[in-house]
């Protein structure tokens, strides 16, 4: 396979947050607040495209409602009045200058039906083109254990296995029925790189059991998807021809049965991420992450 410079991030933000209801009737989950660890009080997205370009991401694609596509506009392309401007503290106004310098590298796609994950990421083929890209959640925001963010190890790992790569994390069999799960062989004695052999969307404990187990991992705990994706072009066509046959899984047109036609064709590698990802997509767990991610 022809190794590319990965110089691309690709974020959908075209979802409803119906589990946000009421709140994402006035304002998109995508722009809930949150406060970083400058205690800066910034959206969501802000934060996941700062990721992508400080791990060195060149340019940034994010996937909107064509009814939205003003709101992100001002946020990302759009200076303030200069009444508004004015008024602002110097640490401010050279933030908002910033802000203009981000939204220079930020274009915005979109997608004209929401008819699921599946189909808003098909939303960026023509952006994107023949590259790899890096694909990001726009309700997940990350934090990194380590000097490397989250999404520079996942980048660092393409680079050394080019072929895509799935983020991953740890999480308890109680609640895997919320997750994509992979399972898979170790290739390295840390126990954080893994040959994927199967991703299986939102199993039942059962199944789990007994075809995601990993070994070496406690018997209540299974690897799932962390929010964090380098994937190959490859993975429009199969997501075309989900969309050209309508084989849509539970009313949408999903990416997890294409990521496993994707590993079937090209191989995958699992990284198990050392960071924690905060999900700021359901009620509680937005809660806590206003609480934790601060301080983590």
């Amino acid at each position: 396979m022809q190794k590319y410079q990965v110089r691309k991030a690709v974020i959908p933000v075209a979802g409803f947050g119906t589990r946000l209801f009421p709140a994402t009737k006035v304002i998109k989950k995508e722009l809930f607040p949150i406060i970083d660890r400058d205690g800066r009080a910034k959206p969501v997205i802000l934060a996941i495209i700062e990721e992508a370009i400080n791990s060195g991401i060149a340019e940034v694609g994010i996937v909107v409602q064509p009814d939205d596509k003003e709101i992100f506009e001002d946020l990302l392309k759009n200076p303030p009045k200069k009444e508004l401007f004015d008024k602002l503290s110097p640490q401010n106004q050279e933030y908002s200058r910033y802000l203009e310098d981000l939204g220079s590298r930020v274009t915005i796609l979109l997608q004209e039906e929401q008819l699921g994950y599946g189909h808003a990421v098909f939303c960026a083929k023509d952006w994107v083109q023949d590259e790899p890209f890096l694909l990001m959640l726009g309700d997940h925001i990350y934090s990194s254990d380590i000097e490397k963010s989250c999404a520079r190890q996942v980048l660092d790992v393409y680079e050394q296995v080019n072929q895509s790569v799935v983020g991953l994390t740890t999480m308890p069999a109680e609640i895997i029925n919320k997750a994509g799960c992979v399972t898979g062989i170790w290739q390295e004695e840390l126990n954080s790189i893994l040959s994927v052999t199967q991703l299986y969307e939102k199993p039942s404990i059962e199944y789990a059991q007994q075809h995601l187990r990993v070994e070496g991992m406690a018997e209540n705990e299974f690897l799932c998807i962390f929010g964090l994706y380098l994937l190959t072009p490859k993975i429009f066509d199969f997501l075309a021809e989900h969309i050209n046959q309508n084989f849509r899984e539970r009313g949408e047109f999903q990416l997890t049965s294409c990521l496993e036609r994707l590993r079937q064709e090209e191989g995958m590698t699992g990284y198990v991420v050392k960071g924690k990802c905060f999900d700021t997509g359901l009620p509680d767990a937005y809660r806590q992450t206003m609480i934790d991610f601060r301080n983590f």
